[in-house]
């Protein structure tokens, strides 16, 4: 299992676009067999702070989901939305283990 968490700052203006963009691109992403699990976040004290928990099967899921149509869209559409460049961590999963992703 590959744990990436994607941090993302949103203009203000652009949050709930942002939002409904981004709940498209998961209810997608959560149906690719190489994605065990994909959250959403919004940070409390700012709302404009974002984080998407994906959590991959294996190596080459992340390159499978960039592929994907809905992906492409999604990163197409935000791009403009963000105040900064989003970024990445990548983690390897420890507790549960990789069976208790589903």
């Amino acid at each position: 299992m590959l744990v990436v968490q994607v941090h993302v700052h949103v203009k203000p203006e652009y949050i709930d676009a942002f939002r409904k963009a981004t709940i498209a691109n998961a209810s997608q992403s959560v149906q690719e067999p190489g994605i065990a699990r994909f959250d959403f976040i919004q940070q409390e004290e700012d709302p404009s702070r974002f984080v998407l928990v994906e959590v991959y099967r294996d190596a080459q899921a992340p390159a499978a989901h960039k592929e994907t149509m809905h992906y492409q869209t999604w990163r197409d559409t935000v791009t403009v939305m963000m105040a900064e460049p989003r970024t990445s961590v990548k983690y390897h999963n420890i507790f549960p283990d990789d069976g208790g992703w589903g």
